[in-house]
């Protein structure tokens, strides 16, 4: 099974097509383990959040790229991701 992590920064419409796919068999051996936003009012996340999946926001707002990232990095870290998906996500990492 490979872990994914979705990055988004909007309404997620990318991660929910990946999701559905998913779910509908069409990516076999994958799963959702972790969705990023660097925007807490992205309704990708709200969305994520519905769907039962584990989620962070990393503001971007009033952070250097190093400490963005580091924290992103973290979070891949701590859920084993094999795969990560930038589905949207509007930060340069």
């Amino acid at each position: 099974m490979k872990n994914l992590a979705i990055l988004l920064s909007g309404r997620g419409s990318n991660f929910v097509a990946i999701a559905d796919s998913i779910d509908a068999g069409r990516i076999p051996g994958a799963r959702i383990a972790i969705v990023i936003s660097n925007r807490a009012d992205a309704p990708g996340i709200e969305t994520a959040r519905k769907r039962g999946l584990s989620t962070l926001v990393v503001q971007s707002k009033g952070k250097d790229r190093e400490a963005h990232d580091r924290e992103v990095v973290a979070a891949l870290k701590e859920h084993k991701v094999d795969l990560i998906c930038l589905a949207g996500y509007m930060r340069l990492l």
